[in-house]
């Protein structure tokens, strides 16, 4: 099987601002190639795009708009995880020798919040996401005795994260009252709980490793994946105090990559309301189970990046199609010593945790130096 590295990376801003889809995702890809003028177009064989916009030719547009005639070019939608998922999609063109060279863009609009399932839309009195998010934050509270302000730490860590990364959609900081006293949504979530949709790109070539060390001479190898579907609709899962779906897709990146939890330096998690993070965080072996605000809480007293470095989704902002690209692009700063004032020390290994919906799918990948 062919290695598959990441040999360049592209990525905007993430803002408020309402542009076409076809401009936002030409903006992290023009960024990608002015940072890598180097690159050879006629060497991308594939183009990948990461979006939930229902516009069509996506891919074949891009293409053209970047001056590429691949041989492959097709868009991926998979809620959330539609990032992640055209990484592997990228990785197994390369790992099979259908592709060398593969170029992968995520983006959303800020009114894109992506596709909901009929039978989740109507449960109770609020829509998902909101519906399920108040389920997992009211479920782990009370299995693990944890407190409204244990989960609000969450978010005034990856706050605090945000204001490292010049592309956060969040420039502020906040302490755990003003989390408490934010909106209240529902009786167990707040709007400084959640991440926010957004308006943002991701651009990320993945290629084999003749062409990677061409292009590059600090490779960062993609050595784990992990994917798994447990349902469609949330009201299937069997708890809501715990992600099996990423705990199973975690468990199948880290024996590839033969890396168990505590060697894994620097991690990515999606924090797409404050419970997830210290979900995730037990899912994936980093914590025992209920413990895992426990981690949260050492790290932001340390000021330690290691877990979600750019400012999570709560910091950074959520564009569906981009967030697992911009995740990917994050581990691969850190693995090249490239994260400015929020980077971790001499990280040798990272860790990306990409879910759609309430955990019902995960994609986990470990990237190695």
């Amino acid at each position: 099987m062919n290695k598959v590295g990441i040999a360049a990376y592209g990525i905007t801003p993430f803002t408020k601002e309402d542009e076409k889809i076809e401009s936002v995702l030409l903006k992290s890809a023009k960024n990608l190639f002015e940072d890598n003028t180097d690159i050879d177009r006629t060497d991308i064989d594939t183009v990948l795009v990461s979006s939930n916009d229902n516009s069509k030719y996506l891919a074949p547009i891009l293409s053209e708009m970047t001056g590429i005639q691949p041989k492959t070019a097709h868009s991926i939608e998979n809620l959330c995880n539609s990032g992640t998922n055209s990484i592997v999609s990228g990785y197994s063109y390369i790992a099979s020798g259908l592709a060398e060279m593969v170029l992968i863009t995520g983006a959303e609009r800020i009114d894109s919040p992506g596709q909901i399932l009929k039978w989740d839309n109507s449960r109770g009195e609020f829509k998902h996401p909101i519906f399920w998010a108040s389920l997992f934050s009211k479920s782990y509270k009370s299995r693990y005795s944890v407190s409204e302000e244990q989960l609000a730490l969450v978010s005034v860590k990856n706050h605090k994260h945000a204001k490292a990364n010049p592309n956060a959609l969040s420039n502020k900081t906040y302490t755990v009252n003003d989390v408490l006293n934010s909106k209240k949504i529902t009786e167990d979530l707040r709007l400084l709980d959640c991440s926010r949709s957004c308006t943002g790109s991701a651009s990320i070539i993945l290629a084999s490793e003749r062409i990677a060390k061409k292009n590059t001479d600090t490779p960062i190898w993609i050595t784990g994946i992990g994917q798994k579907t447990t349902s469609a609709s949330f009201t299937k899962k069997s708890s809501f105090s715990s992600m099996e779906s990423t705990q199973l897709a975690g468990h199948i990146a880290l024996k590839m990559a033969d890396k168990s939890p505590n060697q894994i330096d620097v991690a990515e998690l999606h924090d797409a309301f404050s419970v997830c993070e210290p979900m995730a965080l037990e899912s994936l072996g980093f914590a025992n189970l209920g413990r895992g605000v426990e981690v949260i809480e050492e790290n932001h007293k340390t000021d330690n990046f290691k877990i979600n470095p750019r400012g999570g989704l709560i910091g950074s902002g959520h564009p569906l199609g981009a967030t697992g690209i911009a995740q990917t692009i994050e581990i691969t700063q850190q693995l090249q010593q490239e994260a400015g004032t929020r980077q971790v020390d001499n990280p040798k290994s990272g860790l990306v945790h990409n879910m759609s919906a309430a955990a019902t799918s995960s994609t986990v990948l470990v990237l190695e130096k």
